[in-house]
């Protein structure tokens, strides 16, 4: 069976977070605001998503 997927969405400006959420948010791919991106759902990228869960939101595919 596959994989499940996630799509992850920038919803809240990294501006005035620290250096290290925005690199972060950059690792997981997202650039502007509003960006999605889809994801394997593993562990690592959890972790990332769970660092940053005030600027972004989660949907499963």
């Amino acid at each position: 069976m596959a994989e499940k997927q996630l799509r992850v969405t920038l919803v809240k400006s990294p501006i005035g977070y620290t250096v290290r959420q925005k690199a972060t948010v950059r690792a997981l791919g997202l650039r502007k605001m509003n960006d999605s991106v889809t994801h394997n759902d593993t562990p690592p990228v959890r972790g990332m998503i769970a660092k940053v869960s005030h600027l972004v939101s989660v949907e499963e595919l």
